[in-house]
């Protein structure tokens, strides 16, 4: 029975596209960055200003994921997005100047955002009850999967240039759409909507917790290898492996997230996966001379709790809202994108206006970690099932 659910094919085709939508659409642009301004494709502050537009069409995304859901059907809307990320992905690889570039980049963030949406409910709506809480950590852990996998392939890509690195990330979600299409989750169009008759469940405790830990989550996101070079004079091999080590931990940690959720709860399961996340920025305070040391810790660490709590947040949906989870899940995704989006923008601030203190925008996400913390330690023990 564990063998065949760690092998659902609708989970691993869920996990499919997170590994695609946001493993890669997402945290490759990471490496490709430094790339694309050394080449003179972008400034500094454009190639910032690409990086936010991909999280406002994510934001988008995730606003419109479940109506396109209900409107083509999973498979269509699950096919139609990945066609989105090749395509752009491809457009990218063409130097068409900042304007060119955003609208593609944004294209990318939408794709992932309404993969994020629907994926997860689909799948989670077709895996038999009992293995829901194991199959949610499968197919959340396509997140750490492309981190990890991005970490890897940019690099190698990019010794050919700006453009074959864009064409090889085309490739390769070109290659993960023809393996995955096949098992896509095909669930009733109604498990997108709120059944007639029936109110969504609160759940601000759950909700809550999400927002700040994906708050929290900013800098050990963004900040992480600038630490690791300009903070600790790392050099770019350590800080290549951090981003390994980030995506490791994430796929561990959401391989065990969901496991643990339908174990012993969603809340509980948070409370231990948000303790892991205020250790992790904790480490990341670590002053110099310890430092990089401690960021081998930091790096693991918040890739297991961060991306490890989606996967508790969605079997803790399904915990709550039972057939309205595809809701509840919708929601939750929102919120995270708009809060990360948000807390972006003011770390950036914060970190001008300290003289680029590391310490500022990691005491900043010690501190949202710890409310997060604070929100599941007083939160009920565990929600009463819907379904």
């Amino acid at each position: 029975m564990m063998v065949r659910t760690k092998l659902h094919p609708a989970a691993l085709a869920a996990g499919a596209c997170l590994l695609s939508g946001i493993g890669l659409a997402r945290f490759g642009y990471v490496p490709m960055f430094p790339a694309m301004v050394e080449a003179g494709w972008v400034g500094g502050a454009g190639g910032g200003l690409l990086g936010a537009c991909n999280f406002a069409g994510y934001l988008l995304g995730a606003m419109l994921g479940r109506r396109m859901g209900r409107w083509l059907g999973v498979p269509g809307a699950l096919d139609l997005c990945m066609g989105l990320l090749v395509l752009s992905f491809l457009a990218c690889g063409w130097q068409g100047g900042l304007a060119w570039l955003a609208f593609w980049r944004a294209l990318a963030g939408f794709g992932g955002g309404v993969l994020m949406a629907v994926s997860g409910p689909a799948a989670q709506a077709v895996v038999p009850p009992a293995q829901r809480g194991l199959a949610g950590g499968v197919l959340t852990s396509g997140v750490g999967g492309g981190a990890a996998l991005s970490a890897v392939a940019v690099p190698l890509l990019l010794q050919g240039g700006v453009a074959l690195a864009w064409a090889g990330m085309a490739a390769l979600v070109a290659l993960i759409w023809l393996a995955a299409r096949p098992y896509w989750p095909n669930p009733s169009v109604e498990t997108l909507a709120l059944p007639r008759g029936q109110a969504l469940p609160p759940a601000g405790w759950l909700l809550g917790a999400y927002v700040f830990s994906a708050a929290g989550m900013v800098p050990p996101m963004v900040y992480t290898a600038d630490l690791a070079v300009r903070g600790h004079g790392a050099g770019a091999a350590l800080a290549g492996l951090l981003w390994v080590l980030f995506g490791i931990g994430g796929v561990a940690g959401t391989l065990s997230g969901g496991a643990t959720a339908g174990r012993i709860g969603a809340m509980p399961a948070a409370r231990l996966w948000l303790l892991l996340q205020v250790a992790a920025m904790a480490a990341a305070l670590v002053p110099v001379g310890w430092g990089p040391w401690a960021l081998l810790l930091t790096a693991p660490l918040s890739g297991f709790a961060g991306l490890g709590l989606t996967a508790v947040t969605l079997a803790g949906a399904r915990e709550i809202a039972g057939p309205a989870s595809a809701i509840l899940w919708a929601r939750a995704t929102v919120l995270y994108a708009l809060t990360q989006a948000i807390t972006g923008f003011l770390l950036a601030a914060l970190f001008r206006w300290s003289g680029d203190q590391h310490a500022a925008v990691f005491g900043t996400g010690l501190l949202l970690s710890a409310i997060g913390l604070a929100v599941a330690v007083l939160a009920p023990r565990r929600a009463s099932p819907v379904s």
